[in-house]
Formats: C-alpha cells, structure tokens, sequence
C-alpha cells in the first residue's frame, strides 16, 4: 500500500505518517519546510519538498510519482484568517482559502490516487466560536466538499477528519501560559475531559483509509465538542 501526505512533515500528518509505516505502509511525505523535511527523512520516511500551492511543483510530483492507493490532505494555513470579522483582512482569509481548500482542489485533480482521499477539515467548521470566522470558512467548505467529491471521483472514497483543539504546533502563536490556559478551558468544556493528541486524529485517519465501506463521510475527531 502506498500512500502519499501531503502537510505530512509535522503534527497530524506526521503523527499519520508514522501510524500508516507501522502499519507496513510506503508513505511519501511532502512539505515546503526543509529542517522538517530533513527530520521527517532521518525517521526513514520518504520526503519530498512539494509547495502545495505550486501547480507546477504539484503536477510534476504527481507525474512523476504515478499511481498508489491513498491521499491524505493536512494542509495547516496555520492561524491566518484568525480574529474578530470587522479586524481580519480579507486578504488574510484569500490566503487562508489559498493555502488549504485550493491546495486540497489542486491535489485532488492531479493525484492518481486509486484507493481513497482523505481531508483533515477542523470543528471550527461547525461551531460558532467568536473571531473564528474565516477559519470557519475555510474548513466550512472543506467539509461541504466532501459529498460531491465522493460523487465525483466514485469508486475512489473520499472522506473528512475533523480535528477539534489539539496540542500541536498550530498553536504556537500563542504564549505558553496563555497556551496552557486554552487548553485546560477546552479540557473542561468537553465530554472527554482533555484536549486531544495528534495521535488521535491520525488514528481517525488510519481508520477512514481503512474502513472499504464509508465515502462521503466527516468523522469529528474533537472529544465531543461540537455535541458539547
């Protein structure tokens, strides 16, 4: 089995890469950031520098690479399009759309992928949590994607993760005190009781790439927040 991340360098896509090579899986990680490229290579997984916003870079990898079984899509525009609706600008949700939903359209079109496509989306697409709007946007349309591109592309699977709040780099914008304090409140306001792990989600994901009978379907990944 073959399969190919891409955003698979750090947080949920490594922690997915890592998962599926357990598994006996050939991954192919891609990435822009050459330290986690390098890191990524001194594990044993196979990484490529691939721009995801590229459609040069995108097609020729695609080409190059031919056909394998699986897609998995986890790009991060990171906290781009973050903030009160009257104070983004909308240049930073564009950015937002161009480096997630676009990238995740160009990679679907290009890939010669047989087997199923999976989408990490975020629950910020279905809560209504303040000053998350264009992230909401973003990850609104990812999901609403799903349907008709497991339409589209039958017999090939598609699928969404949806990631609720995770300890990953994501939120490295953030002081560490001021960190922790979101954490321990998203902790306390979910069924589960703690936030959750990127292990978590690339568990979901492992799951999706392996479940032959579901297509067209968003898993929440995000300790019952958004039935909270």
């Amino acid at each position: 089995m073959r399969v190919v991340i891409m955003g698979g360098t750090s947080g949920i896509g490594l922690a997915t890469a890592r998962a599926l090579r357990a598994d006996g899986a050939e991954v192919v990680v891609t990435g822009r950031d050459q330290e986690r490229l390098a890191a990524a290579a001194a594990e044993g997984l196979t990484a490529e520098r691939v721009d995801g916003t590229d459609e040069k870079a995108v097609t020729a990898f695609f080409e190059r690479f031919g056909a394998f079984e699986h897609l998995v899509l986890a790009f991060s525009s990171g906290h781009v399009g973050l903030g009160p609706v009257r104070q983004i600008g909308l240049d930073a949700v564009r950015a937002a759309f161009e480096g997630k939903l676009f990238g995740y359209l160009l990679a679907v079109q290009r890939a010669q992928v047989t087997g199923s496509v999976t989408l990490v989306s975020a629950a910020s697409a279905r809560a209504g949590l303040p000053g998350s709007v264009g992230l909401a946007a973003v990850n609104g349309a990812i999901e609403r994607i799903v349907s008709p591109l497991a339409a589209d592309l039958a017999p090939v699977r598609v699928n969404a993760v949806s990631p609720g709040v995770i300890d990953t780099g994501w939120w490295s914008f953030m002081p560490p005190e001021q960190r922790a304090a979101q954490f321990d409140a998203a902790a306390q306001s979910v069924p589960s009781g703690r936030v959750g792990t990127a292990e978590d989600v690339a568990g979901a994901i492992r799951y999706v790439i392996g479940a032959d009978y579901v297509t067209g379907s968003i898993l929440p990944v995000d300790g019952g927040f958004t039935v909270a």
